[in-house]
């Protein structure tokens, strides 16, 4: 506040010296004459003039010093009002703007959330449309397959398996009534009601083979119960490419019917290509009553050795007793026959005439490669293998097998070996 005051001091005392300029009033001790002019006071004069109107303007100036100071103070009230009305506006303009910052920042997040919602809504409405789209394609192949279907079952009804049209009780009487090619036959034994389908090998002689067992790839799992083991398992063929047991009830009807016995002939290859085969002459199979008992008169011939007699493993001074097969009824693991306290054809994995156990096991577990150990046997490790003790080891299984019966008065027609296919034949 000093500086303004000094000026409004300043300014009155200009004030008052441009009067008394005007005037012209001097003292007579004065003299005129001093470059001032008519108009011009002495220095007296002015002197004079301050002294007589200081007091005024001092009072002049006190009561102005008094307006001055209630205006800066009502100023300084109002600067504080309007600091503090500037503070609390900025206050309250950052708390609004925080607050309205933080729910448009919640109004953006479930923007976002619902956005996201709708483009996965989106996507799951376009896999359904695909799906859709693709199971109407699946209705209209299905639909068209049907109407396929449905034309062929208006079709008459063929047989997509040739079976050859002559008929009798084996094959050697099919063979005998005239049918010169291998392939498959309906045969009907005596004294059975219904005939049964079998595979018949007819050769050039006209001697007809009855096919009771084939093992060719492992394609045919062995590992069966009695049940399957009496009725029979596999599949026929007419190239006869497949796997096959005829069964238990057949074979026993087979092998009993006529007056002239049977001779059952066992062959074999192993997995160099090698062929070996065994003949067992007055060969029998006994009915479900006596288990289906496994009994031949001798052993006729062949180069694969006689198994079935049994074979000295060097175990025991016993093994060949105790594991030939001639008399031995028919064991399944679920239908124990053996001579064995434990069940051999259950630690074995199939069904075959066990003694304790065997020296032959036609029926067992395929090993591709032919070779196995005890270990591959599982936790018995038992010799469970495709096996002909007198021809290869216990721990060699063989690739291929077969079993096949024909009239002993047939056997030697053409030949000692008549009837043994040649490698990569059988």
């Amino acid at each position: 506040m000093a500086p303004l005051l000094h000026t409004l001091a300043s300014a009155l005392l200009l004030s008052s010296l441009a009067y008394a300029q005007t005037r012209g009033d001097y003292p007579a001790g004065c003299d005129p004459r001093d470059g001032f002019g008519t108009y011009c006071p002495t220095t007296c004069g002015v002197a004079d003039y301050l002294d007589k109107y200081k007091p005024g303007v001092e009072k002049d100036l006190k009561y102005m010093e008094n307006i001055l100071d209630d205006i800066a103070n009502t100023t300084e009230g109002a600067q504080e009002k309007v600091n503090y009305m500037k503070d609390q506006a900025t206050q309250a303009q950052k708390t609004s703007s925080d607050l309205y910052i933080k729910k448009s920042t919640n109004m953006l997040d479930d923007i976002l959330r619902y956005e996201k919602t709708i483009v996965s809504q989106e996507e799951q409405l376009y896999a359904l449309q695909q799906i859709l789209d693709s199971t109407t394609k699946d209705m209209l192949n299905l639909r068209q397959l049907s109407l396929q279907l449905e034309q062929k079952c208006m079709e008459p009804c063929k047989e997509t398996v040739t079976i050859q049209p002559t008929t009798g009780k084996d094959c050697q009487d099919v063979a005998n009534r005239g049918a010169k090619v291998s392939g498959l036959y309906f045969v009907k034994p005596d004294q059975v009601d219904e005939e049964f389908l079998v595979y018949c090998e007819i050769d050039s002689f006209g001697r007809g083979w009855t096919v009771l067992q084939r093992r060719r790839d492992g394609s045919v799992d062995f590992n069966r119960n009695w049940i399957p083991y009496k009725e029979g398992f596999g599949y026929f063929s007419p190239d006869d490419t497949t796997e096959f047991w005829l069964g238990l009830e057949k074979i026993h009807k087979l092998s009993v019917q006529s007056s002239i016995p049977y001779v059952l002939r066992v062959e074999m290859k192993d997995w160099n290509g090698m062929t070996k085969y065994a003949d067992y002459s007055m060969f029998r199979v006994g009915s479900e009553q006596d288990m289906y008992r496994l009994t031949y008169a001798f052993y006729s011939g062949g180069d694969a050795g006689d198994a079935f007699d049994g074979f000295d493993f060097g175990d025991d001074p016993s093994d060949k007793f105790y594991t030939s097969h001639n008399g031995m009824q028919f064991s399944t693991p679920d239908k124990d026959n053996d001579k064995y306290d434990g069940n051999c054809a259950k630690q074995d994995g199939s069904g075959w005439w066990m003694n304790r156990c065997h020296a032959a096991h036609l029926n067992g577990k395929y090993y591709q490669g032919g070779h196995y150990s005890e270990k591959d046997a599982g936790e018995n490790g038992y010799d469970n293998g495709i096996i002909w003790a007198t021809w290869q080891s216990r721990w060699y299984s063989l690739k291929e097998t077969t079993l096949k019966m024909i009239p002993i008065n047939r056997l030697h027609a053409g030949g000692q070996q008549a009837g043994v296919k040649q490698v990569g034949d059988m």
